[in-house]
């Protein structure tokens, strides 16, 4: 697409716009009697490109929580599951959001309903990734920059709003608009069709997260998703540009250069060379690097390299694979993950139905990163994948997902809502003593929070659940 070649110049004017909207989250030098505002077009740029960067900041936080990846370094705070300050992520999200409520409501003001459409299944989705996170926080009064100290929304409330918000959303992008999107829509371009995919997929994802509380409709979900993708044409990603490469593969760059991260943990290499589950997935090499001998050798989460302290010893993150090249999309929702969440909705309803779904995101999944047809079909013709309608399971479902989901936020929704019940998947070495043997449930609350509105921020620990996961 001709806007692909655009977006780097449009990042730079957007960011002209930018200077007072992006303030961190109740900084307490903006003054909201005299705002700033950005047009639209600046704030429709950094909404879609800044979602697909928190898509990876999350994502960067998680992926060694459901042990995708894995520090090189013992006993690491990511690996172990201690309590980490993660203000700088914490902002970016309400950085987001804030931007995205003045889309919002400027949208509104001047009839662009497709703007204001795009507006609220982003909110959504960066409220979705917030609240999964964290549970309850600051929304209602989190945004408009009125109060130092907010108080905080129960999470099962912004679930709620999740789901209204792309009603909502949905609403607008099917009625007529005085401003229409363009090239400002870093992940669409403009495509009102495939957001409003987008909106339905995730009405499924969020309805599906209910899966384990007594809420759960799995015959809402797979009505949501019989208007949303079709194929992975319909994936809503961001694709990186010269100028700015994919932040996934900085992390492989600043690996090569000594800089450590992005080390595959031995979990994952042992799920897909054969070892857990029996037979060799092709997706490996499409993945993650190999090691200077050639082999996939992962590292144990939580006890760091051990006697390999060598760069090329264990398998990387490595510039040029699918997910770290340089110019690689950052993935925020796939057809492939809405296989699996109908695979996973329809298991109980139609096992035919779900059986085919699940079959489907495996191929989709491998069809999306480049591996051959032929790879392909060997692989989906093993008694391992293929193992018949009769004796599948849910198993499969969540670890074929998780396979998928690599590097994704919503790997550890999963992981959490499956209790991290997959083949062999144990408490890292030198975990955090204060989990009392369980896995983590939630992040701390940032340390700028704390010390800023410590008096509304929830008392809870690492292990009290989000209220889906019970």
């Amino acid at each position: 697409m001709n806007f692909l070649k655009n977006k780097y110049t449009y990042l730079v004017i957007a960011s002209m716009f930018m200077f007072s909207s992006c303030d961190d989250y109740l900084d307490i030098n903006d003054d909201p009697n005299n705002p700033t505002e950005a047009p639209i077009s600046a704030l429709m740029v950094n909404s879609t490109f800044e979602t697909a960067q928190n898509t990876f900041r999350m994502g960067n936080i998680t992926t060694n929580y459901v042990q995708h990846l894995a520090s090189p370094n013992p006993a690491s705070s990511s690996d172990v599951m201690d309590p980490v300050n993660y203000s700088g992520t914490w902002s970016s999200m309400y950085n987001v959001m804030t931007d995205l409520s003045d889309l919002i409501n400027q949208s509104r003001e001047n009839g662009a309903n497709h703007y204001e459409g795009v507006g609220q299944i982003l909110m959504a989705i960066n409220l979705g990734m917030t609240v999964d996170a964290w549970g309850s926080i600051p929304y209602s009064e989190g945004l408009d920059f009125q109060t130092i100290t907010p108080s905080y929304d129960d999470d099962s409330a912004l679930y709620q709003e999740i789901l209204n918000l792309l009603d909502e959303g949905l609403v607008n992008l099917s009625n007529p608009t005085e401003v229409s999107v363009g090239e400002d829509d870093f992940i669409y371009g403009g495509d009102i069709s495939k957001w409003m995919k987008l909106g339905n997929m995730l009405k499924a994802r969020y309805l599906n997260h209910y899966s384990e509380t007594g809420s759960y409709d799995p015959a809402a979900v797979l009505a949501a998703l019989d208007s949303g993708m079709e194929s992975n044409a319909d994936d809503a990603q961001v694709e990186y540009f010269p100028e700015q490469f994919n932040p996934w593969a900085n992390v492989a760059i600043n690996n090569a250069n000594l800089l450590l991260g992005g080390w595959i943990s031995e979990q994952f290499i042992e799920s897909l060379d054969g070892t857990l589950y029996g037979v060799q997935d092709p997706r490996l090499p499409y993945m993650v690097g190999a090691t200077d001998d050639g082999e996939y050798i992962g590292v144990e989460n939580g006890a760091g390299r051990g006697n390999a302290p060598e760069q090329g010893a264990r398998s990387v993150l490595e510039p040029g694979d699918y997910y770290s090249s340089e110019l690689a999309p950052i993935l925020i929702a796939t057809y492939f993950e809405q296989k699996f969440i109908e695979a996973e909705a329809a298991f109980e309803i139609d096992k035919s139905r779900s059986y085919e779904a699940y079959l489907t995101g495996i191929r989709a999944h491998m069809t999306k990163i480049g591996v051959e047809p032929a790879e392909i079909d060997a692989y989906m013709s093993n008694p391992e994948v293929s193992m018949g309608e009769a004796d599948f399971t849910m198993d499969e479902i969540f670890e074929e997902k998780w396979i998928a989901m690599f590097l994704h936020p919503e790997a550890w929704v999963d992981a959490r809502r499956y209790d991290y019940s997959y083949e062999d998947f144990d408490l890292p070495a030198n975990v955090n003593p204060d989990l009392n043997g369980e896995f983590i449930s939630r992040l701390a609350y940032p340390d700028s929070e704390v010390s800023r509105n410590g008096s509304n921020v929830p008392d809870v620990s690492l292990t009290d659940k989000i209220f889906w996961d019970e």
